[in-house]
């Protein structure tokens, strides 16, 4: 994925580009946030859709760099972008991961290996992929299932977003 590269320049947000769904192109509130290390650098940014202006969170897009530690995760442990949309529903059931399955996807002209992961919680969609920049980014949904035709709404989030003003 070509079009994915490292900043040069740090921003007051992530040093890395997020990749995501225009907030233009949802019809309810976006909300973002930043996963800051102890020296201050960004260690991972997710966003969150609430579909029709807070009638429940939707999905969140997390986007975290090689490194970070909000990737370990112990086997059959929920994504951190899981438990951040559980936590936005106000759902603290156990969930856990019961099972995954690679499957390709075509986003444009590049190839995709997406991780579909299968949760206990069979209401919760989750995909990963790995980027060309080893950016992993996970993809959390509630009651709705992801299909191939997000991948095609995907796209590098101008860095403007995450400037803190």
């Amino acid at each position: 994925m070509s079009f994915l590269r490292r900043r040069s320049a740090t921003p007051a947000g992530p040093d890395f580009d997020v990749l995501a769904m225009d907030p233009g192109d949802w019809p309810g509130n976006l909300g973002a946030g930043l996963l800051p290390a102890a020296d201050g650098s960004c260690q991972g940014v997710f966003l969150r859709y609430d579909l029709f202006g807070g009638r429940g969170p939707a999905m969140i897009i997390g986007n975290l760099p090689e490194g970070s530690p909000a990737r370990d995760v112990a086997a059959g442990e929920i994504p951190f972008e899981v438990a951040q949309l559980l936590l936005a529903l106000e759902n603290d059931e156990e969930v856990t991961v019961v099972g995954s399955e690679d499957i390709p996807v075509m986003q444009g002209d590049n190839l995709l290996i997406v991780r579909r992961l299968k949760l206990s919680e069979s209401r919760i969609s989750c995909v990963q992929f790995d980027r060309s920049d080893n950016v992993l980014v996970t993809i959390a949904a509630w009651d709705r299932p992801i299909t191939d035709d997000l991948y095609a709404l995907l796209k590098p989030l101008p860095a403007e977003l995450f400037q803190q003003g």
